[in-house]
């Protein structure tokens, strides 16, 4: 496993899902072996990707509770071409019993060592909250990206969840840093917007994403049919969007699509 990426903000609606979805697909779509981790209660990525949270065998709760090794629990999704660790609403009962035991901001970390030399990128859908279940992202993650919209509290919120980010990284996990700021549900035509983004690129230079994810009417109907944007309409301004991001990322990551691809045919 190359990179393992929590894509993590505590403030709700702000493409967290979405970038999740999107960026496994258009990593998958330059043949890299990518892995969903699904640890929000509300399922979306889950349903976003074709399965009905409603009807799942295994799933993310039981992996984090020790109820079964990881590979059991993951789904291979022919039509995405990325692998799925599904999630449902059991995930709020797995919140709580983590609190409770010792070392369990740690359980996300330990279940994928089974992945670690089956997938070359390992995202993780976090809550829209700074509860145990983002802890075990975060504690399990090499870096982190922060979908934002650019609107006043943006930069708020982000300050938070940089002290997380912070005391993660002191206490469970040194290694962890982010990855990028990614600017989601951007509007040219919206003054403010426009002046958020240029703030956060003058605080944060370059861990601001070139790639800025525009509103993008496909982009937000890709997942009540249960397809990331890049299968609903790959030439629509979203798909597109996703694809730049994830060439950005293979490139900052200095992994290119081709050394993925002969890392796999070594393998075998």
């Amino acid at each position: 496993m190359n990179k393992c990426i929590a894509v993590a903000n505590q403030k709700g609606g702000v493409g967290k899902t979405t970038t999740s979805v999107n960026l496994a697909a258009s990593l998958a779509d330059k043949d890299a072996r990518v892995l969903v981790v699904d640890l929000d209660p509300q399922g979306n990525a889950t349903m976003g990707s074709g399965i009905d949270k409603r009807e799942l065998g295994l799933s993310s709760f039981d992996v984090l509770m020790g109820e079964s090794p990881l590979l059991p629990a993951v789904l291979h999704l022919a039509e995405c071409r990325y692998a799925l660790l599904p999630g449902n609403s059991d995930l709020t009962g797995a919140e709580v019993a983590l609190v409770e035991d010792v070392g369990g901001e740690l359980c996300m970390r330990q279940a994928l060592e089974d992945a670690a030399e089956l997938f070359d990128y390992v995202i993780i859908d976090c809550p829209p909250s700074l509860n145990m279940l983002t802890v075990n992202a975060l504690a399990a993650a090499n870096s982190v990206i922060i979908p934002m919209q650019c609107e006043y509290y943006a930069l708020e919120g982000l300050s938070a969840l940089l002290d997380t980010i912070n005391r993660i990284r002191t206490v469970l996990n040194p290694g962890l840093r982010v990855e990028g700021l990614l600017r989601t549900m951007f509007d040219v035509r919206n003054n403010l917007s426009t002046q958020v983004s240029a703030q956060l690129v003058k605080h944060f230079g370059d861990k601001v994403y070139r790639t800025i994810i525009p509103r993008n009417v496909r982009l937000a109907e890709a997942p009540s049919h249960g397809l990331p944007a890049l299968l609903y309409d790959r030439s629509s301004s979203g798909a597109m969007a996703y694809l730049a991001l994830a060439s950005e990322l293979v490139n900052r990551s200095g992994v290119t699509a081709a050394g993925l691809a002969t890392g796999r045919q070594l393998a075998h």
